[in-house]
């Protein structure tokens, strides 16, 4: 009897334990909202939270509205783990979106992995990011897949191109990733890859790696770094001599590199997983949504985060057909959610998309742009073809 009755307390234990979802529906957002690598992430939060206004303004998921639940990730590694045990604890989130770097996605996807929640990566490029777990996925194109365009892009624009100059910032796994690409690339084309040259996402003067650029006699320049450090190099390039063509790699795909490196932006090339010109229906909403609330075409960064917002509330819909959200326990859900994800096809602003079983995202379409400046703090993505 005593037997059967401590069977009996812990299944009711248990029970009282297992903890149902909440309503709205809280969907995390670790993205960075601070440090230098906000350039990038306060793009990422507007896309964010557009998702979040577009899907609610139209009945949320099934009638059951959503709620992100923003943590701010910044720059660094402790950032982004702390972001994320916060919402997974605290927060009781169904899933992620973020976090803004790749370097910071090696660091926090596993606490994410471990406690079975579902994290789509926004901007995650870096090779080996979905290998990190079977609930690690992103709507982020590997570098692998969308840098070589830029380089096919600068040779057509100049076909005399011989010799090629790679600036990388070495603390951050993304731009290390990077350049492996842009230098394997640069090899298959033909090109000689004259001078390699190392810096840190937190440096200011480039003097000596300029230097080194303009001693190896280089007429293409190829920067992997983030929006601040490369738009400096960029600047520093142009201002002590370099005139040749830049790439720079997808930290600088931001137009918030503009008042950093000013005129001197002009003419940077870079590739693109976005264009506001795709024209499924999906896009063109985003677009005129963003057009009317800040006057500029969106960039890809926001693009990418509104697509990780909309695929995770796309599954939560086809799973709340089956068995309405607010029946599920929190684990369990995180679990369906996740198998939901990869399982999907997704109609989204950077056209459609769906996943491999590792979840990597597989997408038809990309681009190049190139800087244009109005003026010393404004211009443009003018996309090439």
């Amino acid at each position: 009897m005593k037997r059967i009755a401590l069977t009996v307390a812990l299944g009711v234990l248990a029970s009282a334990q297992a903890q149902k979802v909440q309503v709205p529906i809280p969907i995390g957002v670790a993205l960075a909202q601070t440090s230098n690598t906000a350039l990038l992430g306060q793009e990422q939060v507007i896309g964010a939270r557009l998702a979040e206004k577009f899907i609610n303004g139209r009945g949320g998921i099934n009638g059951t509205p959503i709620k992100l639940v923003f943590q701010d990730a910044a720059g660094d590694e402790n950032s982004a783990i702390n972001a994320f045990q916060n919402l997974i604890t605290k927060s009781a989130v169904v899933g992620i979106v973020g976090p803004t770097l790749s370097q910071q996605a090696f660091a926090a996807d596993p606490i994410a992995e471990r406690a079975k929640v579902p994290v789509l990566g926004p901007s995650n490029t870096a090779k080996g990011i979905p290998q990190i777990g079977q609930f690690i996925a992103r709507v982020s194109a590997p570098v692998a897949v969308v840098a070589p365009n830029a380089v096919k892009q600068a040779l057509k624009l100049d076909p005399k191109i011989k010799k090629v100059a790679v600036l990388y910032a070495q603390n951050d796994a993304f731009s290390t990733s990077e350049t492996g690409t842009f230098q394997e690339t640069a090899k298959a084309q033909g090109l000689d890859v004259v001078t390699v040259q190392k810096f840190q996402t937190t440096d200011t003067d480039f003097t000596t790696q300029v230097t080194s650029v303009l001693n190896s006699g280089a007429d293409l320049v190829i920067v992997s770094g983030l929006a601040a450090d490369g738009g400096n190099l960029v600047k520093q390039l142009r201002q002590l001599g370099y005139k040749g063509l830049i790439i720079g790699g997808n930290g600088l795909n931001t137009s918030n590199i503009f008042p950093v490196c000013q005129k001197y932006c002009d003419g940077v090339i870079i590739a693109q997983a976005y264009s506001p010109a795709q024209p499924s229906a999906a896009n063109q909403l985003f677009v005129k949504e963003y057009r009317a609330q800040y006057k500029k075409d969106p960039p890809q960064f926001a693009a990418q985060a509104y697509a990780g917002v909309q695929v995770m509330v796309d599954a939560l819909r086809a799973i709340d057909r089956r068995k309405k959200l607010s029946q599920w326990d929190l684990d369990d859900l995180r679990v369906e959610l996740n198998k939901q994800i990869l399982a999907g096809k997704y109609n989204t602003p950077l056209g459609e998309l769906r996943f491999d079983k590792d979840g990597e995202i597989i997408q038809k379409e990309f681009y190049v742009a190139q800087i244009k400046m109005k003026d010393a703090k404004n211009g443009s993505f003018v996309y090439l073809k």
